[in-house]
């Protein structure tokens, strides 16, 4: 095989933007590209003139929360007149439905990252009086609600050309149109910060008008005065934030409250207008992800006792499982067994799942196929929720897995996304420099991989409170590199020489600044 240069590499990673055509803020499309959102802003404005009242509906997670708050401070930097509802998991279930509708008072109502299939409520909504403005990413029903405006990428008939954005950004587009006819100086760049937090949770295509933004959203996340994000930076001891930080500590944080009590406790984080205020909530938050920690090992290890290592699609299910965390697991078991995986939590007659894709394997597509036998189902092409009747669960199992057979699954594995093999003499701060060049990485734009044989383990150390991650001092050739494996769980000790799957990071210790391994997998052992 031949070994990887580093103008291979670059031109590698170049390749993955030839198409992109919004590579900066002054060329995203317009708002008004939006099929209906002329109409939407047009209402919205009219409500503003006459003092009616308007009610915005949000989502429980990240992308949800944050799209909430950019229309709220939005709102309030005018002073207009709303109330916000967060649909609370557990005795709500998932976005608008009609005991939400019965519960409110409104003129307009708004939804954010929700409400495309929210047929009965949009009739309710109706009968009530009030005009129901949706703002949505999801994937479409057949028949939309019976709303006042629709704002959906994915609609027909809708001119935007860039689907797959998150809910977030679309509020943020609602926001810029409301400007627009409202005629407001106003600078919504402002939002950026928290916008590419939830385009990268709500693992959004890093490519494109999504690369765009959340380039320029890493840069002011990390200038942000915004007592929230001091806080964690206080907290946590980060001078600066990577998107490795937004996708493994800042969005687990704030979706953990959704997922284990409610999600106003991190809008209320969000918003906070003091850090003294920010760190208080902040507190609350930290503990409310601990539990959601200790909650997902103990699901994860039951939810291993059920996986069949032969299916090709990871399908399992466990009595009560905890619904704020079976996302989380299957996302684990994706990651583990290179497969597509479908956790549910069962009770009473219904079984709701909760699933995670891999690879290029649109997960929704997949789930879609056995509509007649599933009581609701959404998403996007690599996660989704779905509904079915705990009777059909083994019958559910057996078709996907044919499907997936049929489309040759099996056939995605980690590895494959490697770039190639590469000399260890070619790691160092210059390759660095060239992988730092193509970030963000993240869906589509996978942080690079590479395959390296007949490194030696000189020392091997378990690091970490419990000690499940590893450190290595590997010797490659005549070069010597420090490795981690987190979470590591195979038997590998000094003396031995591997072959690893691998990514670069950064290492800043002391003001020195070297290439350090990830390592994602161990390909050999000898």
């Amino acid at each position: 095989m031949n070994k990887l240069t580093k103008e291979a590499i670059r031109e590698i990673l170049q390749k993955r933007f030839k198409d992109d055509c919004h590579t900066k803020l002054s060329l995203i499309p317009s708002p008004f590209m939006f099929k209906d959102m002329q109409k939407a802003a047009l209402r919205i404005k009219e409500a503003i003139e006459k003092r009616e009242k308007i009610v915005i509906v949000g989502d429980y997670d990240v992308d949800g929360v944050v799209a909430l708050v950019v229309l709220a401070e939005f709102f309030d930097d005018f002073g207009i007149d709303y109330d916000i509802e967060i649909p609370n998991r557990f005795s709500d279930g998932y976005g608008l439905n009609p005991s939400i509708v019965e519960r409110i008072k409104a003129d307009v109502v708004i939804t954010v990252d929700n409400g495309i299939s929210a047929l009965a409520a949009a009739e309710l909504c109706a009968k009530n009086g009030m005009d129901l403005i949706i703002t949505d990413h999801h994937t479409p029903p057949p028949v939309l609600p019976n709303a006042y405006a629709v704002i959906n990428p994915k609609q027909h008939e809708c001119s935007f050309p860039n689907s797959e954005i998150c809910g977030a950004q679309i509020a943020w587009y609602l926001a810029a149109a409301i400007k627009d006819v409202c005629k407001y100086e106003y600078d919504l760049i402002k939002f950026l910060d928290i916008l590419s937090i939830a385009i990268m949770a709500d693992m959004m295509d890093l490519k494109d008008i999504n690369r765009t933004m959340v380039k320029r959203g890493l840069k002011l996340l990390n200038d942000s005065t915004r007592p929230a994000f001091m806080a964690i930076r206080e907290i946590f001891r980060k001078e600066r934030f990577d998107s490795d930080d937004i996708s493994f500590l800042i969005s687990p944080l704030l979706n953990s409250s959704g997922r284990m009590e409610d999600a106003l406790f991190s809008y209320g984080f969000l918003r906070s207008k003091s850090k003294k205020e920010a760190l208080a909530r902040l507190e609350e938050i930290i503990g409310i992800n601990e539990r959601r920690k200790e909650e997902e090992r103990t699901l994860f290890e039951a939810s291993l006792k059920s996986v069949d290592e032969n299916d090709a699609v990871i399908v399992v299910w466990g009595e009560a499982w905890h619904e704020g965390v079976i996302g989380i697991v299957a996302s684990r078991l994706a990651k583990k067994f290179r497969k597509p995986s479908i956790v549910f939590s069962l009770k009473g007659d219904n079984a709701k799942g909760s699933a995670r894709s891999v690879a290029g394997v649109d997960i929704l597509s997949l789930i879609a196929a056995h509509s007649d036998i599933l009581l609701g189902f959404g998403g996007h092409f690599g996660a989704a929720g779905l509904l079915l009747l705990r009777e059909n669960l083994e019958l559910l199992k057996k078709r996907i897995n044919e499907n997936a057979r049929k489309l040759r699954l099996h056939e995605i594995v980690l590895h494959d996304e490697s770039l190639g093999e590469i000399e260890p003499e070619a790691i160092d701060f210059e390759l660095l420099e060239i992988l730092e060049e193509f970030e963000p990485y993240g869906q589509k734009n996978p942080k690079p991989t590479f395959i390296m044989r007949g490194a030696k383990v000189k020392i091997d150390k378990s690091i970490g409170r419990d000690g499940r991650h590893k450190k290595f001092i590997l010797q490659c050739g005549e070069k010597t590199a420090e490795a981690l494996y987190y979470n590591f769980q195979q038997e590998i000790k000094s003396g031995d020489t591997i072959d690893i799957l691998f990514s670069v990071s950064r290492n800043n210790f002391r003001g020195l600044v070297t290439p350090q391994l990830l390592i994602r997998e161990i390909l050999n052992r000898a």
